[in-house]
């Protein structure tokens, strides 16, 4: 690509290896976008009429849906990065009149995307929502995903003789549904080397260690190349779970849930105080036990982040590859918006001689209340 970064593309059914010097040499751009729950990636191709992509790879399948798997690596400073593992979902040509403009395009998701595919009915008895998760997850150790799922704060399982657990849809939706039901996050994480991927079920914890400062309107020191900030007074909601006291079971009790998270306490020292209040009454019928969950998954996850940042910067300048899920801090922008960040999403833009990324952060709270990050 150019000095110092290299990029690495491996792809092929079931197990991926490095493409062919064919589909190297048509490769136009390369995009991957690693979000909160889910990551996808795109790569465009030049073909021609007698292209090898066109007349051998397409035709036999190299790139069809479901069955072809794709690693993308960045080797930044002789540092790989592993950008995205997963499986091509769709493809798509767009011949031209004009002489090399014709092109494939093709898209994908992560492994995650395997999971959401065949729908199952499984029971679930005597089974926690960690036993649950775990037994999901153990097919795809074949894909080299590797399960992390931290166990429930509150322990609920159904006794045989009131019912069971079950699952209905497909693996996705019933990892998803147990995630928001403890108060916790799942995705699949790729890397940390090609060919690994991290299924992750547990608190939305970032990573502490704060990546290298993006700096802004600071003359030879702004690595950035643009860089701007949001603040939304309605962002931020109380919730006010409604449950029956476990004498009569006619008292409806208020219990207002404390607008915090536990694992991601604010990162400005004036946070913004939350303008809704939201009832639910969907507990109302449920025993202590599952409202107790409730509340305690409701401060695990806590609630959107007031202040939204949007950028954009060269990765060459930076330095580094950013990445979603960690911390990052950011200087130059004053003292009200100056400090750490979550990173909530990266999107990488590969061409030939060029690497870029756009980025949006997010925190609760103006003014820092670290005095320095690290640069």
């Amino acid at each position: 690509m150019l000095k110092g970064v290299h990029l690495s593309l491996l792809i092929g059914p079931g197990v991926p290896v490095p493409a062919p010097k064919a589909v190297i040499e048509a490769v136009q751009s390369v995009q991957v976008t690693s979000g909160r729950d889910k990551s996808g990636f795109q790569i465009t191709l030049a073909v021609s009429k007698k292209s090898l992509l066109l007349d051998t790879l397409l035709p036999a399948g190299f790139f069809d849906p479901i069955t072809t798997r794709v690693i993308i690596v960045v080797t930044l400073g002789g540092f790989p990065h592993v950008l995205m593992d997963g499986v091509v979902t769709q493809q798509e040509l767009s011949p031209s009149n004009e002489p090399g403009q014709s092109t494939l395009t093709i898209t994908g998701e992560d492994l995650s995307v395997l999971m959401d595919v065949v729908e199952l009915k499984v029971p679930f008895p005597q089974m926690s929502d960690t036993m649950q998760a775990y037994a999901m997850l153990a097919p795809y150790a074949a894909f080299g995903v590797v399960p992390i799922v931290i166990p429930s704060f509150i322990l609920d399982i159904r006794v045989i003789t009131e019912g069971y657990d079950s699952q209905t849809g497909t693996h996705l939706e019933r990892l998803k549904y147990l995630a928001d039901a403890n108060g916790f996050v799942f995705y699949v994480e790729p890397g940390p080397l090609p060919g690994q991927s991290i299924a992750y079920m547990g608190p939305n914890i970032r990573v502490p260690v704060p990546q290298p400062a993006l700096s802004v309107n600071m003359d030879a020191h702004t690595n950035v190349e643009s860089l701007s900030f949001s603040l939304d007074g309605l962002a931020k909601e109380t919730m006010v779970v409604t449950v029956l006291d476990p004498i009569t079971k006619k008292i409806p009790i208020p219990l207002p849930i404390p607008n915090i998270s536990i694992f991601q306490p604010p990162l400005g020292a004036r946070p913004t105080p939350p303008a809704k209040i939201k009832f639910t009454n969907d507990k109302a019928g449920v025993g202590v036990q599952r409202a107790l969950k409730t509340v305690v998954g409701r401060l695990l996850k806590g609630s959107a982040n007031a202040i939204t940042a949007s950028g954009s910067l060269d990765v060459l300048r930076y330095g580094h590859v950013l990445r979603s899920k960690a911390l990052v801090g950011v200087r130059g922008a004053g003292i009200a918006y100056d400090g750490l960040y979550y990173v909530d999403s990266v999107t990488h833009n590969l061409k030939r001689g060029e690497f870029k990324q756009s980025f949006q952060l997010s925190r609760d709270g103006l003014i820092s209340i670290t005095p320095k990050v690290p640069v």
